[in-house]
């Protein structure tokens, strides 16, 4: 049930209700909940284009614009599209050169907290997303994402000038250059 409470913190950017496992706060105590089954192995939202689990509906909503293209935000400006709101939300601070979020170490502002979080682990070097297989972490989830490719054998990043394919999308445009 969403409360006028739970709507007021949207304003305040109170978030009171804390996982135990990530640190990670949120504002609604149903968020935190849909939240933890992100640290347990209940995934009960299959893909059936690509057998990819999540543990909420709505992740898979969004996942299936993946397979679809579909990009159903516009930006009014400069016309480049959008998967996600949250993603054409973050893009439109960069026509007004809005960026909030500032490192207190070296100063570097960024448009969205998420972002300066993630960078601060340039300066603590924590690497928090650690390959179940080699033992090797990162710092970028996404990083851990392309690089277990390499032990799987995925290569879905194809030139389609001579078809060789690659496992990781950087090494894709480096054959490219």
């Amino acid at each position: 049930k969403y409360t006028l409470q739970d709507h007021l913190r949207t304003h305040s950017g109170e978030k009171p209700f804390k996982c135990e496992t990530c640190q990670k706060q949120f504002a609604r105590k149903k968020t935190l909940q849909d939240h933890l089954r992100t640290h347990s192995v209940e995934k009960p939202f299959n893909c059936e284009a690509c057998q990819k689990q999540f543990t909420q509906m709505a992740n898979l909503k969004t996942h299936l614009r993946i397979h679809s293209g579909e990009k159903p935000f516009k930006c009014e400006t400069c016309e480049k599209q959008f998967a996600h709101k949250k993603t054409l939300q973050d893009h439109l601070k960069t026509h007004i050169g809005e960026k909030p979020f500032k490192c207190e170490t070296c100063q570097k502002q960024f448009t969205q907290m998420a972002n300066l979080k993630t960078h601060l682990r340039t300066h603590s070097g924590e690497k928090p997303f650690k390959c179940e297989t080699c033992e090797k972490q990162f710092a970028l989830k996404k990083t851990l994402q392309d690089h277990l490719k390499t032990h799987s054998g995925e290569k879905p990043f194809k030139c389609e000038t001579c078809q060789k394919q690659f496992a990781q999308k950087n090494t894709l445009q480096d054959h490219l250059r």
